[in-house]
């Protein structure tokens, strides 16, 4: 290392502590719904990469790739630009002619649940598939096994779920409904890194599963996802899509890997034509770039004790909330053991107060706090018009849209800041329930 670079380094760690908070103080310091823990080696990690002005994807997004699919154990993974980047390379990828008679086509129907994130649904919708929505369960706030298996028809050839809020859904069963059916499974694993079913990682159960890494999730790079898959065939395929839709393989700023580079006659283009310009799916770009890389390798050190800490703020949340009246408090699919995104609570019809009265108070306090997501997402302008189907009636996702939301329980947040929460949404129940 250069006397420069080491200066450069040092002045990065001095900065750091530098930028170290205070004390926490009721009423003042927000207490985020959501938020990243960087750590001095975090910030070094990026200022290195920075410093060897690698901008492109490279080395660094290279041995994040690897290391993240040694966690999950599986063969493959993508880093990709956003965990919505992910989640449509997913079922691109499904679409793909490579898969011949099996490949998803405009028309073919998507299993999923009327209440979450957008780009869970988007995806289904840009690739002209039809999404069929069943409804959730207050408490977990996921699908159950009966409701996804009542949703099946001989036109469904996907089922594409997230976990909410970090609870796995009964995925075992799920995966196994799908492999019985000849049906495709995409979790949507974002909000879940961690989190286990049947003591298996979450992530693993599915064809291909996604991860985000925006600052609100369990690590992050600033922004990125990343794609996941044992098939091998799935990922070329999700390499290609992402890489501009080229079939060329040869990592960036290497040429003729394949030894054959001017051998190649695809399509009608005559003989020869370079392989690095020769496309064999309807892709985009959507590569992270190398600082990225850097910042989510050096976070996968802290996935065991952010998922800790999330499980700690969660309990302690619920063990404090217990007793207090008017909320439905959340609880944990049987079988799972989530590393919890959030903590949500649904206001019952009978509490003597509405969902937005308390959170206007805690939100006075500053307490931070956000929607289920896009609650029952059939709901939206953005869906008006979109061909879907319904499984029964979504009266509990219209349930969360009216009467949800969650509190924090990331790793930043101090035992502190919890109960100051727990004492907050009390003091408001009790005295106006």
């Amino acid at each position: 290392m250069s006397d420069t670079k080491a200066q450069v380094l040092n002045l990065a760690r001095t900065f750091h502590k530098e930028q170290e908070g205070g004390a926490f103080e009721a009423g003042v310091t927000p207490i985020l719904p959501a938020g990243a823990v960087l750590d001095e080696e975090d910030r070094i990690a990026l200022v290195e990469a920075a410093l060897e002005l690698r901008i492109a994807a490279g080395v660094r997004t290279r041995k994040f790739e690897s290391a993240f699919a040694r966690y999950f154990r599986r063969r493959k993974a993508h880093m990709v630009n956003s965990g919505s980047s992910a989640n449509l390379l997913a079922v691109a990828a499904l679409t793909s002619p490579k898969l011949k008679d099996v490949r998803l086509r405009p028309g073919d129907e998507a299993v999923t649940v009327g209440a979450g994130f957008p780009t869970t649904i988007n995806p289904i919708v840009q690739n002209g598939l039809k999404p069929v929505f069943v409804d959730i369960e207050l408490g977990t706030y996921n699908a159950s096994f009966e409701q996804i298996e009542a949703a099946i028809t001989p036109r469904t050839r996907l089922i594409m779920i997230a976990h909410a809020l970090g609870n796995p859904f009964p995925v075992a069963e799920v995966a196994e409904l799908a492999a019985r059916h000849g049906i495709f499974l995409v979790e949507d694993n974002c909000d879940a890194v961690g989190s286990t079913y049947q003591g298996r990682l979450t992530g693993t159960f599915g064809d291909l599963s996604t991860v985000s890494f925006y600052p609100a999730h369990h690590i992050t790079a600033g922004e990125g996802g990343c794609v996941l898959t044992s098939s091998l065939e799935l990922a070329r395929i999700v390499e290609s899509m992402r890489d501009w839709g080229r079939d060329c393989w040869c990592e960036p700023g290497t040429d003729n890997t394949c030894l054959k580079r001017f051998d190649y006659r695809l399509g009608t283009l005559p003989a020869g034509y370079d392989h690095k310009y020769i496309f064999s799916h309807l892709g985009y770009n959507l590569k992270a770039t190398d600082l990225q890389g850097a910042l989510a390798l050096s976070q996968m050190r802290h996935i065991d004790d952010f998922g800790a800490a999330r499980r700690r703020n969660w309990q302690r949340l619920h063990d404090g909330l217990a007793d207090v009246p008017g909320l439905l408090l959340p609880r944990a699919t049987p079988g799972s053991d989530p590393s919890w995104f959030g903590f949500v609570l649904t206001v019952l019809p009978d509490a003597g107060f509405t969902r937005r009265e308390l959170v206007d108070f805690l939100e006075s306090r500053r307490i931070g706090t956000r929607r289920l997501f896009a609650g029952n997402i059939t709901r939206h302008p953005a869906y008006e018009g979109v061909d879907h189907r319904t499984v029964g009636e979504l009266t509990n996702c219209d349930t969360v849209t009216e009467d949800t939301f969650w509190v924090g329980v990331h790793p930043a947040l101090t035992t502190e800041m919890i109960d100051y929460v727990i004492e907050s949404v009390t003091e408001f129940c009790t005295r106006r329930g």
